[in-house]
């Protein structure tokens, strides 16, 4: 194991799970690399908070982070009434929570993007003052127009490169259909955007698409949530700009090496949500490739990496894969490696040995599959197919109570009514809160740690 650190990167370290060995004639390898960062916004180096309770600024005084609110205010908004004005208090609660120093620009998003504040295709360095006139002009907020959300993106993006800083981030809030453009022009939009900023995507009440939103911050490595009752924005808005102010280095890859004859069949986040990463990889030379992870601050992470090896005789062993997490050199130079593990392969007749599966492996190969179930059963609800959601759902009832995810499990009981939770027997429930439903399908890829 590698390790690197350097005054605002935090200190990264790789451990790799697995059971290196294969039957004969055996080719996959699956292992579980669990990425750790510590020492970074949150601990170690920076103090927590300034004297008012907000996070410290940057050494120096100079931004290091750069977020843009994108706030819908869309017709759509004003039913009912309170809905905008927890929008409104919930971006000044994000406004407020912003380190002193970091630039800073809120987006009414409608049908077209309008600059907020401050204005003039510019950001606005965060202080007492710029916080204040920040919230003065959400209060001049008003609603009115539909909904194109790429034009929001596409606009947060000029306003994030206007700076010089390590990390950019968005904050996006919708509460409906993004029917003023088609759903190629939004494709284009995240396109576009992918690994330039990082980007959080909540759903206020239930008029939106989950695809949608999921959608928004899959492709921009965020995070998506539900927020049913606009009461809840405030916190959830909080939540989300304290987790940007802890993050303190950006465009962290995991590439992954391979030796000639060997095939990467997947790389996939497993935790804390399911990301399919496979076709977002950057070549990154002879046989390496880089897979985008982000921006970090003081977190883990764990990644399912497999490998299809060459045959190879009993008694043998090679390097199937090295995982790397490394970080693009200013203008272009040679990345750094912030640490490196590796994935081996060793072929044996040991029938107790080959055949044993990694308890890593093993549950998250369990989560992923458990995401898979509500997904395909919530749309076979939703198409009449009573028989397919029923044992989709109820496979999925079944993998969370086998993997101990119990917030899953309670969201699951309120869209089936569990019979057996052992063996995934349920019955749809009549009535389903569109809530509830939302929430279970946003909340889907949510994952929990191997039991230990």
């Amino acid at each position: 194991m590698a390790n690197f650190s350097k005054s605002t990167v935090p200190q990264f370290s790789v451990e790799v799970y697995q059971n290196e060995y294969l039957p004969e004639g055996g080719r996959e390898v699956n292992a579980i690399v669990t990425v750790t960062a510590t020492g970074g916004g949150t601990s170690g180096g920076r103090p927590l908070a300034d004297a008012a309770g907000r996070p410290a600024p940057a050494p120096g005084g100079a931004p290091d982070a750069a977020v843009v609110i994108m706030v819908d205010a869309s017709g759509s908004m004003e039913y009912p009434p309170t809905k905008m004005r927890n929008a409104r208090d919930a971006t000044a609660a994000a406004i407020d929570t912003l380190r002193d120093g970091v630039a800073f620009a809120v987006i009414a998003g409608t049908h077209q993007a309008t600059e907020v504040y401050p204005g003039g295709g510019r950001l606005a360095q965060a202080s007492p003052e710029t916080r204040s006139r920040a919230k003065e002009a959400l209060r001049r907020l008003k609603s009115g127009g539909g909904t194109a959300i790429g034009g929001w993106l596409r606009l947060a993006d000029r306003l994030l490169y206007s700076a010089d800083v390590a990390i950019r981030h968005g904050i996006l809030l919708t509460d409906g259909r993004n029917e003023h453009e088609s759903p190629e022009e939004l494709r284009a939009a995240l396109d576009a955007c992918a690994g330039r900023f990082t980007c959080d995507a909540r759903g206020v009440g239930t008029d939106w698409v989950v695809k949608e939103v999921t959608g928004i911050a899959s492709a921009l490595l965020g995070s998506a949530d539900i927020v049913a009752d606009p009461a809840g924005l405030t916190a959830d808005f909080t939540r989300m700009m304290e987790t940007a102010m802890g993050k303190e280095v950006a465009d962290v890859a995991l590439r992954v090496w391979t030796p000639q004859g060997a095939e990467i069949q997947f790389v996939k986040q497993v935790a804390p949500t399911v990301e399919d990463l496979t076709g977002r990889r950057t070549e990154a030379g002879p046989r390496a490739g880089d897979y985008p992870t982000g921006s970090w601050g003081d977190e883990s992470r764990d990644y399912h990496v497999c490998v299809r090896v060459p045959d190879a005789g009993v008694g043998q062993e090679m390097l199937a894969a090295r995982v790397a997490l490394v970080l693009p050199a200013p203008g272009g130079g040679t990345p750094r490696t912030l640490a490196q593990g590796l994935v081996r392969a060793v072929w044996t007749t040991d029938m107790a040995a080959s055949t044993q599966i990694n308890p890593q492996v093993a549950h998250y190969t369990g989560q992923a599959e458990l995401a898979r179930a509500i997904q395909s059963g919530l749309d076979a609800r939703k198409s009449g197919d009573v028989d397919g959601a029923t044992a989709r759902l109820g496979r999925a009832v079944q993998l969370a109570t086998a993997s101990g995810n119990e917030d899953t499990a309670k969201l699951l009981a309120k869209v089936v009514d569990v019979v057996d939770a052992v063996t995934g027997t349920v019955r749809l429930k009549a009535k389903v809160a569109e809530a509830d439903e939302m929430t279970l399908e946003t909340r889907s890829t949510k994952t929990v740690r191997v039991k230990k």
